[in-house]
């Protein structure tokens, strides 16, 4: 954190950070140092705030009555019944003054969350997406459902919108590269929702998502660094190193399906993963894993193209765990299979820690996630953390909508 000079305004400048600053930018450091104050510990008295900066008491007023006047700090109570003398009153953001929307975006569905400055949860909507429906009405049916989200929050306007997609980013553009199988809206709603709700759009893989989430909120709140990986349908994996999400040159950090390993009956290739790590421990590979050992994939249906869907993958694994004799046999072979992906990333990253999330991580839970860690102590001389996914079947929704949260902070109270 920057150091800063209380302004007693003696003076035409302040030091901040070695460096000569003015007047009003030191105003703008301490205006942000206090809205996170704020934001962070709840309302507090004007003497909370000098105690906790350092400020002085009458730099502390102006800079209560400046924030005041942004609408974005109001007086929500008073403190000091327990005391003599006048009550002193507590300010607290004003949670209303900012709202902001993330979107999950599947193939077959899109979910939608609004929430309010400090990040509550103030309207939710989703909805079914039928593969034979006309892409531009899928876009448009979209824009609506976002729209009527803010109306439901009471939210005049939103500030940002984070949108979690599956695929790549281009780190340059910002724009969805779609491989092969995704539908072509995928790529246009992000321009869509820009000119209908006239709002930035932020536009993120959605498994880079669930690993904003997992740090915020989750499993790894106490690691700046991790790994994530997605096991479900598709396999991925999201890559925070000193707690920066890294995406690569292409964007395509972390596509782990890729990924060559032993025990499959080829090699991938620049157009399809079939014999990369996705080959092991996709959902489909997962259920033929299972029927191997006498269980049967029960629930979740197909994708339409022979393949088990995720939620069959889930269903069975939840079936071992309750299971004795093949369940244990078949949790340990899957267990050894996940531990090859996360013993190679391992030997290149040193992450320390790995996350086991999508369908698949969330369902095996502890159970399979300790199985893995031992799995990954044979293989690998790297002590590796291995720990399940807690955020749960939301986590892509949540880190969209904090991925919003975080570019709106930034505006309103000052970019660091």
């Amino acid at each position: 954190m920057a150091f800063w000079k209380d302004p007693g305004m003696t003076s035409t400048s302040v030091s901040v950070a070695g460096r000569t600053a003015s007047p009003s930018t030191a105003r703008a450091i301490n205006d942000r140092l206090a809205l996170h104050l704020l934001k962070d510990k709840g309302p507090l008295t004007a003497g909370e705030l000098k105690s906790l900066t350092g400020l002085s008491r009458p730099t502390i007023a102006d800079l209560v009555e400046r924030l005041r006047q942004t609408g974005l700090v109001a007086v929500v109570g008073e403190s000091g019944a327990e005391r003599r003398g006048p009550n002193a009153r507590v300010y607290g953001i004003v949670a209303d003054s900012a709202h902001v929307a993330g979107v999950d975006v599947r193939t077959d569905r899109v979910a939608v969350c609004v929430a309010d400055l400090l990040g509550r949860t103030v309207a939710e909507e989703s909805l079914p997406v039928a593969p034979d429906v006309v892409p531009a009405h899928t876009v448009a049916a979209v824009v609506a459902l976002v729209e009527r989200a803010a109306e439901r929050a009471g939210a005049a306007r939103l500030h940002h919108i984070g949108i979690g997609v599956p695929g790549l980013i281009d780190p340059a553009t910002g724009e969805l590269n779609s491989p092969g199988g995704l539908p072509s809206w995928h790529r246009e709603l992000a321009t869509a929702l820009h000119g209908g709700l006239a709002a930035p759009v932020l536009l993120e893989n959605e498994v880079n998502l669930a690993a904003v989430a997992e740090q915020r909120l989750g499993a790894v709140r106490d690691r700046d660094t991790f790994v994530l990986l997605w096991l479900g349908h598709g396999i991925g994996a999201a890559v925070v190193l000193d707690r920066v999400l890294r995406r690569g040159a292409s964007g395509g950090t972390g596509e782990i399906g890729f990924l060559p390993v032993p025990g499959t009956a080829g090699l991938p290739s620049a157009t399809g993963c079939d014999g990369g790590f996705h080959s092991l421990v996709g959902s489909a590979a997962v259920c033929e894993l299972a029927q191997r050992h006498g269980l049967e994939a029960v629930a979740g249906g197909s994708h339409g193209d022979g393949t088990e869907g995720s939620g069959a993958a889930e269903a069975v694994i939840r079936a071992a765990l309750e299971a004795e004799g093949r369940g244990e046999t078949f949790l340990d072979a899957l267990a050894a299979r996940i531990a090859l992906g996360v013993a190679a990333i391992c030997a290149v990253l040193d992450p320390g820690c790995a996350v086991l999330g999508g369908e698949v991580g969330r369902a095996g839970g502890v159970g399979l996630a300790r199985r893995v860690e031992e799995h990954v102590g044979r293989l690998s001389p790297l002590r590796t953390r291995v720990r399940a996914g807690v955020v749960g079947g939301g986590g892509v929704l949540r880190g969209a909508v904090l991925t919003a949260l975080d570019a709106t902070q930034d505006e309103l109270f000052g970019a660091p």
